[in-house]
């Protein structure tokens, strides 16, 4: 259990400096407004999906993976 809970840190810890590297890559490029403001929420709605899929591996038992399809 002590495992699958470091796993899942190191997990939400990466998962979050990708998305910061992301947030601020757009920020550094200089998208015109209705783009950078979609761009944003697109990051973080797939970012709290992936923490979400990670959680929900955790209670199903066992150690968290990224299961996508």
């Amino acid at each position: 259990m002590i495992a699958s809970l470091v796993y899942l840190v190191i997990y939400i810890v990466v998962i979050g400096l990708i998305c910061m590297l992301l947030l601020y890559l757009i920020d550094a490029v200089g998208l015109p407004e209705p783009f950078h403001k979609v761009a944003r929420i697109a990051i973080l709605v797939i970012g709290t999906l992936i923490v979400i899929l990670l959680l929900l591996s955790l209670v199903d038992g066992g150690v968290p993976r990224l299961k996508l399809g």
